[in-house]
């Protein structure tokens, strides 16, 4: 049984930065999902099997799913003697209906068994069209925030981490790429099976599958964590190239964060252009157009991967909390040039701190709002709120925070409040005073205006 993740009590029963209904009552602890993908039509068949336990009795339940898939099958099975039923399922609003044939008890094991099929397409959203998206020749998954349901049916709310089993087939020559490590790969006439376990707690967001012509490629260096790229054969100096700094910035962070939280980091680079590249659990996915060979992407390669710590395996509780994620991913751009390049986290915070005092000043870091919530303003007050704490403890406590922060929440999910736990403890031992503290973090994250520009504490 996996422990309650968050600390805070759901807000409501609607999501207010997605506009989803919440899926009350249970926790999915694991997915399965068994699939078939064929290029040419885009079309998306299987079965995923669902382990959950309920909180309260339940005599139905919503999933998130998108009506692109139709469902044609839905059976349960339980445990301890305790057999569920499902009477009638129904789909309607991008939700998966289920009414029991009898009710629930609460606490208990049971099983989903969903068989859907149909054309895969993105979720259209208040942040543009996201989640399964066809591709020249294949597709990709980027589901952040709300784009999961558009491939498998699920909780698709952040703070519902489950572990995942994913197997896809596919027509060869194309290469599936999913998160966790490959377990099998198994041939059966033209089309390939790849199965993939991640055995770590993941949001449903950060679920993925890329589909391709790639070959891979070993960027691992000397550094003791696998590091791979998969991409097009046309690509592979220029990725090579571009992402030969790829195991030192793993190492890196590895230093000043902790321990790298999975197996194996693996880069996509698609055939495509990409307009942004993309996070998920275990890897990041990028246009070909980010592999030129000019390395002008070189800080977004250090963002997506500073997000295997900072999104992935310190998940969020809610969106509104989103700065964690981008805040610490955005300094850890400015702390790989720090290292590689000699240039102080500093200059990069005064640089884009000039940046911000140009723009409207009406932005709240601790809850931007649904509109704002990936506004360039949020990544980089984030930054500078983390760069505020640094300036504020001074180099080697505030990377012991960070350490501590970041061990505590491995895996799980993280609030504020862990953060300033740990910072609150440090600053006590340096006889700082909370309210220098409460001052600093009700100023940056819960006032609209800029405060000044951050400098060492005398």
């Amino acid at each position: 049984m996996f422990r309650r993740l968050r600390s805070t009590p759901i807000p409501g029963t609607r999501d207010e930065y997605t506009g989803v209904d919440f899926n009350l009552g249970f926790h999915v602890r694991s997915y399965t999902l068994d699939l078939a993908y064929r290029v040419g039509p885009n079309h998306l068949s299987g079965t995923a099997v669902l382990q959950l336990d309920n909180w309260k009795s339940l005599k139905a339940m919503t999933l998130d799913l998108a009506g692109s898939l139709k469902v044609s099958k839905v059976t349960a099975a339980g445990s301890g003697g305790f057999t569920p039923r499902v009477a009638r399922f129904r789909q309607s609003d991008n939700k998966l209906r289920l009414t029991f044939a009898e009710e629930i008890p609460v606490d208990s094991e049971f099983q989903l068994q969903i068989r859907y099929a149909g054309s895969p397409r993105p979720l259209r959203t208040a942040w543009g069209e996201i989640g399964w998206e066809e591709l020249e020749n294949g597709a990709l998954v980027a589901s952040q925030p709300n784009g999961a349901p558009s491939w498998f049916p699920c909780d698709d709310t952040p703070d519902e981490k489950a572990r995942y089993e994913i197997s896809v087939s596919a027509d060869n020559p194309y290469v599936v790429i999913a998160n966790g490590e490959l377990v099998g790969r198994q041939a059966a006439g033209s089309r390939t099976t790849w199965h993939y376990r991640a055995d770590f707690p993941m949001a449903s967001y950060l679920a993925t599958v890329q589909v391709g012509e790639y070959q891979q490629l070993d960027l691992s260096g000397e550094g003791q964590v696998p590091v791979r790229a998969w991409a097009p054969p046309e690509l592979k100096d220029l990725v090579r190239d571009e992402f030969a700094d790829q195991s030192a910035m793993l190492e890196l962070y590895s230093r000043l964060f902790g321990p790298y939280p999975f197996p194996a980091y693996t880069v996509v680079v698609t055939e495509d252009e990409l307009e942004i590249p993309l996070e998920a659990q275990g890897l990041s996915i990028f246009g070909s157009n980010h592999a030129e060979g000019d390395h002008a992407w070189e800080r977004l390669i250090a963002h997506e991967l500073s997000h295997q710590w900072f999104g992935n395996s310190l998940g969020l509780a809610q969106w509104n909390d989103i700065w964690l994620n981008e805040g610490f991913a955005c300094y850890a751009e400015w702390l790989w040039f720090e290292h590689s390049a000699d240039r102080p986290a500093a200059d990069s915070a005064r640089e884009f701190y000039d940046e911000l005092a140009e723009k409207p000043e009406d932005l709240l870091l601790g809850d931007p709002g649904p509109e704002d919530m990936f506004d360039d303003r949020v990544y980089k007050r984030g930054a500078l709120t983390v760069h505020a704490l640094r300036c504020l403890l001074g180099d080697a406590a505030f990377f012991a925070v960070l350490r501590r922060y970041v061990a505590a929440g491995r895996h799980a999910v993280v609030e504020p409040r862990d953060l300033k736990r740990e910072v609150l403890a440090e600053a006590n031992a340096q006889s700082v005073p909370q309210e220098v503290v409460e001052k600093l973090w009700d100023d940056w994250l819960f006032q609209r205006e800029l405060p000044e520009f951050p400098e060492p504490r005398r």
